[in-house]
């Protein structure tokens, strides 16, 4: 592991501090790392995932003997060195061809993994449509009830969710969502282990409906894959514990007889003491006022008038 440096100057000092734990966290950077053997399957699944990911991706190029199922050390290293929190490792062998591992590190540490043999893998360059902007927020669905059901797939959809998110935004526009992402789980096999998960990424294009929300067409960009889940490390209690610890400045304070409802209406409850209606100001007509002399309100008295 690399110990941490002491700054020398005042854009050392500046670097190091952008590292340091904040309360409202910079984008996540993702790493993608070439093991010391792999196949033109993995190296283009790889590039092809290195390409949705930009601009807050690192692709390494060269071979590196990293297993990250067996030693941790190497791909921590790797993290740590480049300050990411997401990795992607390529690899092939005799026993686990196409291999293909995806997971989340927390504190320069391996969070969770997750291994998949990639069985098809068609590339961006082979389909036809256009590739959409550097970037861009995906819109990502995930068909299936396995992924509320299946321990593997639920930790596949929470790796998928944190790699391809993007910026956190409150509110995107319809032009924006250039492309679709959608995972969706295949049947279980015989004995009950997880099917195949299909991968896809299809490009948006907006047409005139007639109303005013548009027509959307969807056409396939690519990649298109076909994973099958292989092996899956799920964190320790502790160390998951502390990954989604929410700072107290951002915890919602709750105010008391306040609720929102599942489209974010706010209802309140009032309460009101005992209404004393004698004491309420009304509106002053002067038909309701009383006379000085005690008489009824709304009556004019008569006046003596004295007469010679």
């Amino acid at each position: 592991m690399l110990l941490q440096p002491k700054p020398k100057n005042a854009r050392s000092k500046r670097f190091l501090t952008n590292r340091d734990p904040k309360v409202v966290e910079n984008e996540k950077t993702a790493i993608f790392v070439r093991g010391s053997t792999t196949s033109k399957v993995i190296l283009d699944t790889l590039k092809d995932l290195h390409s949705l990911r930009k601009p807050n991706a690192i692709n390494f190029t060269r071979k590196n003997e990293i297993h990250p199922f067996e030693d941790e050390t190497g791909i921590e290293f790797f993290a740590r060195k480049n300050d990411s929190s997401l990795f992607a490792v390529g690899m092939h062998s005799k026993k686990r061809p196409h291999n293909l591992i995806l997971g989340r590190t927390f504190n320069y540490q391996i969070l969770d993994m997750i291994e998949m043999g990639v069985e098809r893998c068609t590339t961006m360059q082979e389909h036809k449509s256009q590739a959409c902007s550097v970037g861009m927020k995906p819109l990502m669905v995930f068909n299936g009830e396995a992924f509320n059901r299946d321990e593997n797939l639920i930790r596949l959809k929470s790796i998928l969710l944190d790699l391809f998110r993007g910026e956190v935004a409150d509110k995107v526009s319809l032009k924006g969502l250039e492309y679709i992402i959608t995972v969706t789980a295949g049947p279980p096999g015989p004995n009950g282990e997880t099917g195949l998960v299909f991968f896809r990424t299809y490009t948006t294009s907006l047409k005139k409906s007639g109303l005013r929300q548009p027509r959307v067409e969807l056409e396939e960009m690519g990649p298109s894959l076909d994973l099958r889940v292989r092996r899956v490390r799920l964190p320790t209690e502790d160390m998951w514990k502390l990954a989604v610890q929410v700072p107290k400045e951002l915890k919602v304070v709750k105010v008391k007889n306040i609720s929102r409802d599942g489209l974010g209406d706010k209802y309140g409850r009032v309460h009101l003491g005992k209404q004393e209606i004698n004491k309420i100001q009304t509106r002053k007509v002067r038909a309701l006022k009383k006379n000085l002399d005690g008489g009824k309100p709304g009556k004019r008295q008569k006046m003596d008038v004295d007469t010679e």
